[in-house]
């Protein structure tokens, strides 16, 4: 009976030995991620294992899993341009390990390797381009500001291996001192502007008094000339007021008598008055 006991707690031991080594005998990748294996007695084994089932020593040997896909990431920063004005810039990095140097990424900075570079390199290329330039040329020259962060960004990622797929600029402001400048020189430029065009319309009304009242001097210089040159010129313009006036008067509704003096229709009265000066001389 104590024999039976015994062999089956033997055999219940083999077999939770046997279930453990079957278990830990292999491990899985999964889709994009990539593996490194550690052995207690070698240390990093050599080789990268990929997505799919691997073979281990239990207990003496464990995977290290990098998730090779690409991950976005932010980094806020604060600096100051060339001009010494506060500058806040957000960047949107893509990274993601080396696939060809996972050893080396994982003997040098581990599986956290994004905390312990991303940070650091990141403030520095920022605060290093943005020194370079004041404010006006981060606004206009945005893209070749864009290109100098990722181009810098990028040869220094590759120093840990690390690989960047984009760097964007995200956001981009300066300090309130700033911002309220370009305000206030908006608002100066619009002022100006305005002064302009009102300089401008007064030059153009300027212009047109002038035509008006030469074009008026040559119209009286060509009536006298009409006058002494004919003198029933005077007598047809006469009619032609009292036409004017008497047009005027039957489209009114309100009645009024007139007499020929009023219609400047008396013309008997501009002879007469004429005959009594030349008799008066």
């Amino acid at each position: 009976m104590a024999n039976a006991a015994k062999y089956a707690v033997n055999l219940a031991l083999l077999g939770g030995v046997g279930l453990y080594i079957g278990a830990n005998s292999f491990f899985s990748v999964e889709p994009g991620h990539l593996a490194v294996k550690f052995n207690r007695l070698t240390g990093l084994k050599d080789g990268v294992y990929r997505e799919g089932f691997h073979l281990r020593i239990p207990y003496f040997e464990w995977p290290v899993v990098y998730d090779a896909r690409t991950k976005p990431r932010v980094f806020p920063t604060m600096t100051s341009n060339r001009d010494l004005q506060a500058v806040n810039i957000t960047v949107r990095v893509l990274y993601r390990p080396d696939p060809l140097n996972i050893l080396n990424l994982h003997r040098t900075l581990g599986p956290d390797y994004d905390e312990r570079v991303l940070p650091s390199i990141v403030n520095e290329v920022l605060k290093s381009v943005v020194a370079q330039y004041n404010a006006s040329q981060l606004l206009a020259q945005r893209d070749q500001v864009s290109f100098k962060i990722r181009k810098q960004l990028e040869d220094r990622a590759k120093l840990f291996n690390v690989v960047l797929d984009d760097v964007s600029i995200t956001h981009l402001t300066f300090g309130k001192e700033f911002t309220e400048a370009i305000e206030s020189k908006q608002v100066a430029q619009q002022t100006a502007e305005r002064a302009k065009f009102v300089v401008e319309q007064a030059k153009e009304d300027k212009k047109s008094i002038i035509i008006k009242a030469q074009a008026e001097a040559r119209s009286a210089q060509l009536i006298g000339e009409a006058a002494k040159s004919n003198p029933t010129f005077l007598e047809l313009r006469r009619i032609e007021t009292a036409k004017e006036i008497s047009s005027v008067l039957a489209e009114s509704r309100n009645h009024a008598l007139v007499n020929a003096d009023t219609l400047l229709l008396n013309l008997a009265t501009g002879k007469k008055i004429v005959t009594n000066e030349a008799q008066g001389k």
